[in-house]
C-alpha cells in the first residue's frame, strides 16, 4: 500500500510478481495463520477455551479495529494535518494491536492470572508504541541501505509521524520513555521474563 520498492533489502512483492499476487500473498498468508492456530499440536497443548479465547485476540487485533483499521487512518491521513490523538489512534491500531495480542496470546496459553495478564498487556501496548516511535525516527535518521526499505518515504509522502510532531530529540525521548514504561510492567516478573526486557531495549536500539 505505500508502494515501496524494497523491504528488507529485497525487492517488494508487488514488484517483483505485481499487484494481484501481492494482494493475494497477503490473504493466502492471513489464513494460514488461523490455520497455524487450530492445528492439532495446538489444541492438544490449549484448552479449548483459552485456544477460542487466543484467536478471538488475534482476529480483533488484525481487523477493522486493529492493523486493518489502522492502517486505513493511516492512508486516510497522508498528506493531511492530524491532531496528536489521532496519530496515536493510527499507531496503536496498525502497529500496537498485534504486538499486544501476540504477548496476550502467550500469556493466554501460559495459564496467567488476570493480574500478570493485564501487566503483560501493557507492557505489550508500550513495546508496540516503541516500535512505531522508532520506525518514524529511522525513517527520518536512517539510509536506504542499513533500513532496508526506502529511508525518507514518510517525509515524501507528507505522512503523520512523531519527528514530524515533535521533532528528533523528543521523539527519540519518548520512544525511552515507552520502552521505560514496558519495562515497568514487568516489575513484579522474575529472571525468567529477561527475553521480554531484552526484545524492549532492542527495540530501541534497533538500526533497522
Amino acid at each position: 500500500m505505500d508502494d515501496d520498492d524494497l523491504r528488507r533489502g529485497k525487492p517488494t512483492n508487488h514488484v517483483v510478481f505485481g499487484e494481484a499476487e501481492a494482494i493475494l500473498a497477503g490473504d493466502g498468508l492471513l489464513s494460514f495463520a488461523f490455520e497455524l492456530m487450530t492445528h492439532p499440536d495446538i489444541r492438544r497443548a490449549a484448552s479449548g477455551e483459552d485456544l477460542v479465547r487466543i484467536i478471538h485476540l488475534v482476529a480483533r487485533a488484525i481487523g477493522p479495529t486493529g492493523m486493518v483499521g489502522g492502517q486505513s487512518l493511516d492512508l486516510a491521513a497522508e498528506g493531511r494535518e492530524i491532531p496528536y490523538e489521532q496519530l496515536r489512534l493510527i499507531h496503536r491500531c496498525k502497529t500496537g494491536a498485534l504486538i499486544t495480542a501476540s504477548v496476550q496470546a502467550g500469556a493466554v496459553f501460559a495459564g496467567t492470572d488476570q493480574e500478570r495478564f493485564a501487566a503483560l498487556s501493557k507492557y505489550g501496548e508500550s513495546i508496540g508504541l516503541a516500535f512505531q516511535i522508532v520506525d518514524d525516527l529511522l525513517d527520518v535518521e536512517g539510509s536506504t541501505e542499513d533500513l532496508g526499505k526506502t529511508a525518507g518515504a514518510d517525509v515524501e509522502r507528507k505522512k503523520a509521524t512523531y519527528p514530524a510532531f515533535f521533532g528528533v530529540e523528543r521523539t527519540r525521548s519518548m520512544a525511552r520513555d515507552a520502552v521505560a514504561a514496558a519495562l515497568a510492567a514487568l516489575a513484579d516478573f522474575d529472571e525468567r521474563a529477561e527475553p521480554l526486557r531484552a526484545l524492549a531495549r532492542y527495540i530501541y536500539d534497533r538500526k533497522k
